[in-house]
Formats: C-alpha cells, structure tokens, sequence
C-alpha cells in the first residue's frame, strides 16, 4: 500500500507536470512539483499513525502465533516509521523522470538497493561491530537505503533539473492542483493496491489443492517480473512523453511514441513467451495493454487503466480461477490467466478507439472558444 500510494502519486505528479512543461506553463509546473512533494509528507504522515496504532492489530487479524505477530509488528513498526524515505525517493524521482532525467533515477534507486542488499546480513547478524538486530536489522536496512535514496534524489533535482524551480517560502496547498494530481494517481495508487487483492484471493483458491500450488504461483510471479520490469521501465520514459507532447499539441508525436512504444513491449513479451512457453501466451497481450494503461494516464483518462486493471484482475481472474477450481485440477486454475488477459485485451482496444476519437485525433487544434 505504500508503493502504491506513492508509485500512484508520482504517476499523477509525473503527467501533469509534463503536460504543463509541453505546455510551456512554468507556473503551473512549479506547482505540481510543489504540491506532490506536499503530499509526500501527507503521505508518509498518514502511515507513521499506521505504523505506531495499526500494526500489532493488522498481524492479529491473520494469525494467532506470537512468533510471526512479533516478528511482523517489529518489521512492520520501523518501516512505517521511517518510511519518510521512500516517499521522498519515490516523488523525486519523479521529478527527474517528468523532465526527462531518468538516468539520475537509475542511479538513486541503484544506489539504495545496493545499500540495502550490504547492510541486510550486517545488521541482521551483527557484523562488523554492529549490534545483531534480526528481523529490525532487515526493516533498518531497508529504511536506510531508501532514505539515502531519497537524499540522493533531491540532490539530483536541486543541482541538474533546472526545468523546475522548488520554492517553500511562500507555499500554500493548491486543491485544483492536487485534483488534477490525483485525477491521474488515483487509478494508479488503486491498481497497484489490487494486485495484492488479486493475489491474496489467488492464494485461497491454490491452498485448497496443496500449499505447493501457493508456493509454485508465488515463485512464478517472482519470476514474471523479470519480464515485465522492462516493460514498466519503457513506460516510466514513455508516460512523460506523451504528456509533453499532448501539452504541446503534437499530435504526430503522441501517435508515434504510443505506436513504438506498443511494439517494443510486444516484443519483449515475445521473448518471455519463448522463455516461459505455453501459459505465458497471456504476455502477448499483457504488453499491449500495459503500455495502452499508460497512454490512458498519460492523457488524463486514468479511470480506463483503473477499469481495466480491475475487470482483469477481480471481475474476471479471480472468478474464472475459482469455477476452474471446481473441476478439482489445478492446472485448470492456471488457464484463468490467458482468458483474464484476452478480456483486458478487447476492453483496453474499445478504450483506445474512444480516447483517440475524443482526444489525440484531437491534439493540435483551437481549443473552443469559451463563451463571457
């Protein structure tokens, strides 16, 4: 949930701002920047309360064993607590990515993952010196890490990112601002969030075979990623793109990044096919529809990536795997993905049809004149 409140955030942040650059509206891009660092801190704010009132009864309302109760609350405790860092991190590399300046995000987010690899077994065995902390040691090593991310990240946009001015001093929470942000962020902060209800219902259908089936959907979801990973890369250089360029009235532009983004996706999807072989047939249209999803945002219709993702994985995913269940074969359950993924295919294609009919066919001309 985290992740997902502040990868969403960034989202919204990440396409207005480059709209308003595309629309050579410094003003207004200075104040998205402004305000998404604001609800950064809201953010972080909002889950340092869940972190000291909510994690102890969180663990309870799943188990009863006090070793995983106690292990969980203190993992759970100091990642909340401190987790002023990775919302930091997450909005300022959003910054750099609006503008164009992915390179330096690469780099945060190297350098943290490379902090928290060193110090997971330092802290957590007490090497070196340093006291043997156990599981507090793993969520220390993960605060760290993205807190010197974090630092990095606001380096990085004080120093090289000139396309925005950060200014404090005369502040004031914009709401039409934070609006528009969320207008955007708010499908994406919610179809992040059901991935983990996706799952979570997954695993209570795979536990009624055998927990292997659960420990098999885990691992290939591990492995998945992989392949996806570059896909949502090309969407992080892609999504800014095309809102510059929608600002910037340029239709030719928007058409030509959607289209080569489409294919470079579908490609790599294609070589995950060969790699994962017959149930990754889905990933043909996972790619499609992933860099469509983005498109969407993109351009200020986030509610179709948020009907989409849900259809695919709560309408139809978890209902389908279930009735597939019933037939007491669990490699039935697996099919439940092609067919969720065919149905997110035919919705994502209506949605394009309508988008570009109503807005990039659109891009470039007057807006109509508004009557005194």
């Amino acid at each position: 949930l985290m992740i997902a409140l502040s990868a969403g955030t960034g989202v919204g942040i990440n396409a207005v701002l480059s709209r308003s650059l595309g629309e050579k509206d410094q003003e207004n891009a200075n104040k998205a920047a402004e305000n998404g660092v604001f609800l950064a801190l809201v953010s972080y704010a909002a889950f340092l309360i869940i972190g000291l009132l909510i994690a102890r009864p969180f663990y309870l309302s799943q188990t009863r064993d006090e070793a995983i109760v106690s292990y969980g609350v203190t993992y759970l405790t100091i990642v909340c607590i401190c987790s002023v860092g990775m919302f930091t991190q997450m909005t300022f590399e959003k910054l750099l990515q609006s503008t164009g300046r992915t390179m330096y995000t690469m780099v945060t987010q190297s350098v943290g993952a490379v902090i928290n690899i060193i110090f997971d077994p330092i802290l957590i065995f007490g090497l070196f010196g340093f006291p043997k902390m156990g599981v507090a040691g793993a969520a220390a090593a993960t605060v760290f890490g993205q807190a010197v991310a974090g630092a990095l990240a606001i380096v990085f946009n004080v120093k090289v990112n000139k396309d925005i001015q950060l200014d404090f001093k005369r502040f004031r929470p914009d709401k039409r601002m934070i609006g528009r942000i969320y207008a955007v962020g708010v499908p994406s902060i919610i179809m992040q969030a059901i991935g983990s209800v996706m799952t979570y219902g997954m695993n209570l259908i795979l536990i009624q075979f055998t927990s292997t089936a659960t420990a098999v959907f885990g691992v290939y979801y591990k492995v998945q990623s992989f392949i996806f990973m570059p896909v949502f890369g090309l969407n992080n250089g892609m999504v800014p793109i095309v809102a510059y360029n929608y600002g910037a009235g340029s239709k030719k532009r928007v058409k030509k990044v959607t289209h080569l983004s489409v294919i470079y996706a579908v490609a790599i999807m294609l070589a995950g096919l060969l790699v994962f072989q017959f149930i990754s047939i889905s990933f043909i249209f996972a790619g499609f529809c992933i860099v469509m999803g983005s498109v969407f945002q993109a351009l200020g219709n986030g509610v179709y990536s948020l009907a989409v993702s849900v259809a695919r994985q709560l309408i139809v995913l978890l209902p389908v795997a279930y009735l597939l269940s019933l037939t007491g074969n669990v490699d039935n359950v697996w099919w439940a993905f092609p067919i969720a993924e065919l149905m997110s295919l035919s919705m994502t294609i209506f949605f394009y049809r309508r988008i570009n009919r109503k807005i990039i066919s659109k891009i470039g001309e007057p807006f109509p004149a508004v009557e005194e």
